[in-house]
């Protein structure tokens, strides 16, 4: 349960003393600092018949404000220092993965929806935008938070992302763009292509693959650059790329192709969808 309490002394003791005389007994507390009010989130054991219309009712009594409450979930009873810690090593092992984890450690989701929910936006590497959703309004301490991690994954990916994509020279490869195709050519065999689909008003898909032999040598990101240059040259806004969520080279590469990305993660599937209006054919 998430309420607003009034900033001063005792207000969170009166709300303890009413939940003591309901029988309500208080497992958790985390409380989130604001400027007139503060936010204050229990994890409550209430009587086996309790509504969450009672409830609400209890902690309006106690001065309670805008209340909120849903059924409690495992992660709401762990440590919370524990599992940040434990998301931040996720992160660090898999960057790729912020989506997911983000959205498992503020109890929230990445898919969008048609109902109203509060929406937390963080940015990795000034151009990847991630986004997740809840109903439950996300206190600032919360988008504090977020901002931190993020900062830590565009840092993560600063250290491993591949270099920017090769010049033609010397025993690199030469791209070639035919049509709705780009190829990445070396020693006449092919090192690595990518190739947009026209979907009408929709983002255009984009299959994307390079070489094992090439990996971490910018071939993908020049090879998204150039396909990129080639939708946009055919009428497309925007692309869209879709990968394993264990994939580690998608964020990288799509960062140091300098794109503005809105990356989402479902189940085993990561999606990144890639504005390229700006771009000059």
């Amino acid at each position: 349960m998430r309420a607003g309490l009034p900033d001063r002394p005792g207000a969170l003791a009166e709300l303890a003393a009413a939940c003591g005389r309901a029988g309500v007994n208080i497992q958790t507390v985390q409380v989130f600092p604001g400027e007139a009010t503060v936010t204050d989130e229990l994890v409550l054991q209430v009587p086996h018949d309790w509504t969450q219309d009672q409830l609400r009712e209890l902690v309006d009594g106690a001065g309670g404000e805008t209340v909120s409450a849903v059924p409690v979930t495992t992660a709401a009873l762990e440590d919370q220092p524990t599992r940040y810690v434990q998301a931040v090593r996720s992160i660090v092992a898999q960057p790729a993965t912020f989506p997911d984890v983000a959205a498992h450690l503020f109890d929230a989701e990445v898919a969008p929806s048609t109902a109203h929910v509060d929406v937390l936006e963080m940015t990795v590497g000034g151009s990847a935008t991630i986004q997740i959703r809840r109903d439950t309004p996300f206190t600032t301490t919360e988008r504090q938070r977020a901002a931190a991690l993020a900062e830590l994954v565009g840092e993560v990916l600063d250290a491993q992302a591949p270099p920017s994509p090769q010049q033609p020279g010397a025993g690199d490869p030469e791209f070639v763009t035919t049509g709705a195709v780009v190829s990445a050519l070396a020693g006449g065999k092919v090192a690595g292509r990518a190739e947009y689909t026209p979907a009408g008003g929709e983002p255009w898909p984009v299959d994307l693959w390079v070489d094992p032999a090439w990996h971490r040598r910018g071939v993908g990101t020049r090879l998204l650059a150039d396909v990129a240059r080639a939708a946009r040259g055919a009428g497309a806004d925007e692309i869209v790329l879709t990968a394993p969520s264990d994939t580690k080279a998608v964020l990288p590469m799509v960062l140091a192709a300098g794109m503005r990305g809105r990356i989402r993660m479902a189940g085993d599937t990561l999606t990144v969808r890639i504005a390229i209006t700006d771009l000059r054919a």
